[in-house]
């Protein structure tokens, strides 16, 4: 449980077609109460040029709704407030520099996640929408620039995967400026079942008992089917090959006869119908419910999680740390020299009393050894790229590219400018956390217990300053050894380590 429960909690999800936040109540016993929603359609997608770079004009429509999400939740602590970008933000080649400037208008930080990160979220959002039913299920969410597709029985997701096709792209593919043909719809269905092809097996009708739909472009393929009395029983197949008839029937999508579509839709719709329509041909789907859970009802459960010291993302590493077989007893020697490093730290270090930087610190003290498994030399590279590019539960693109960082040189050359390169305000504090790791791991060469005295560490802007009992040091030649082999690493990046 937190020293505090906070009032409120809010998720905000920059999605490829339209931006949501949530805000939701928090009481003392831990009960959720939605109290407010918004959502505007960006159509973020739609701004990507032919070399992946989002464009100007989208960049204001989305940064001007971002201003107005701000507005509502501008005075909430930030880690009371998750925001993430999906499809198009990992897409784009320009994704920071738009983040720098979104951060400002939101007044929080917001995060990338990857595909498989996505569709978890969206599974947890789903299970706590329906509730417990003991079946296997599978959940669909078609995006504006990805579609998600997740088994799951309860609220643990056992199959993910993404794929990067979604109502706005398939959309601007296949029927720009609203043309429609029977030519275009075919190629388009061509291009699903194409990517589809490879995950039939995985997700089909065989795997699962009940099919769920989520988010809003089979929320209005259902309203559709209702309003034209081509389904009773949410989305049906049959239902799906009537829309799919009137829709070959039309020549422009302004000729569409869709009663209680939004019309705020209707230009990335058939695009949609599409990925749809595909998905319940390849995986054998004849009946699909809608729930009301998506992204950002999971977004709000992983923030509680958080809240409540149950973090996935402590979990995902160990998890990992199992995995690669590293060993337990040294990685609890080196966490527990950092925390006695991070805990000696005055005011005057920016790592001072930080939470999130002994977390990052924890972790990075459990998987550093990872990449033994591949091979003892250059283990801290092969460890680093593990971390950057796995996929892991609960993490950011960010938070997996600082950890990554930090792990990637906490050993041998140390380069300051690489360190420099992370977004705020990790740019700072990076550099001094490696360093931190860089000294827990010198000082434990020896991997024994009790091999290590107590001793006072000091940081101050560039300068490091180490002071041991006695005559320890004098005695322990090899460590004075590796610490002036390590003065010399840091003095090369700006850094004067000085010991005694």
């Amino acid at each position: 449980m937190p020293k505090k429960t906070p009032r409120c909690v809010a998720a905000v999800d920059l999605g490829s077609n339209s931006f949501h936040m949530i805000v939701c109540s928090l009481t003392d016993d831990g009960n959720l109460q939605t109290v407010d929603r918004l959502r505007e359609m960006v159509r973020l997608a739609a701004g990507l040029d032919k070399k992946n770079v989002l464009d100007q004009d989208t960049q204001k429509r989305a940064l001007a709704c971002l201003e107005r999400f701000g507005q509502r939740i501008r005075d909430f602590p930030h880690d009371c407030v998750r925001a993430v970008g999906t499809n198009t933000l990992r897409n784009a080649k320009n994704a920071q520099q738009f983040l720098d400037k979104a951060e400002k208008a939101l007044n929080h930080p917001i995060h990338i996640i990857s595909g498989i990160e996505e569709a978890r979220l969206i599974y947890q959002g789903v299970a706590h929408s329906v509730g417990s039913t003991g079946e296997l299920r599978l959940v669909v969410d078609i995006g504006g620039g990805s579609t998600e597709y997740i088994i799951g029985k309860e609220d643990i997701p056992k199959k993910k995967e993404s794929l990067s096709m979604g109502c706005v792209s398939m959309s601007n593919r296949f029927f720009g400026q609203g043309q429609l043909s029977k030519n275009a719809f075919n190629k388009a269905i061509l291009f699903a079942d194409q990517q589809l092809e490879p995950f039939q097996k995985k997700f089909h009708r065989k795997q699962w008992d009940q099919a769920i739909g989520s988010s809003g472009t089979l929320r209005s393929i259902d309203k559709v089917l209702q309003a034209k009395g081509w389904s009773n029983n949410g989305i049906t197949m049959n239902g799906l090959e009537s829309l799919v008839a009137h829709i070959k029937q039309c020549d422009h999508i302004n000729e569409l006869n869709l009663p209680d579509l939004d019309q705020e839709r209707l230009p990335v719709f058939t695009g949609g119908v599409v990925i749809a329509y595909a998905t319940f041909k390849n995986l054998d789907i004849e009946q699909m419910s809608v729930a009301d859970g998506a992204l950002r009802e999971g977004l709000i459960q992983d923030l509680l999680g958080r809240i409540y010291d149950h973090d996935i993302r402590s979990a995902t590493v160990k998890t990992l740390a199992d995995r690669y077989h590293t060993d337990k007893q040294h990685t609890a020697r080196i966490k527990h020299t950092v925390d006695t490093m991070l805990n000696q730290l005055s005011c005057d270090c920016c790592l001072f009393n930080n939470r999130e930087v002994a977390q990052f610190m924890g972790w990075a003290g459990e998987l550093h050894e990872i990449g033994h498994d591949i091979a003892h030399n250059q283990y801290h590279k092969h460890s680093a790229y593990i971390i950057e590019h796995g996929d892991l539960a609960g993490f950011t693109t960010q938070d997996q590219i600082l950890l990554a960082t930090i792990i990637r040189y906490h050993r041998r050359k140390f380069s300051r400018s690489s360190l420099h390169e992370l977004p705020t305000p990790w740019n700072n504090l990076a550099p001094f956390m490696a360093i931190i790791l860089r000294l827990a791991v010198v000082l434990r060469r020896n991997r024994q217990e009790h091999d290590l005295p107590e001793f006072k560490i000091a940081i101050t802007k560039s300068r490091i300053e180490l002071r041991f009992p006695g005559n320890w040091l004098y005695n322990s030649p090899l460590t004075h050894a590796d610490l002036i082999q390590e003065a010399d690493h840091l003095k090369s990046a700006g850094f004067k380590l000085e010991f005694s």
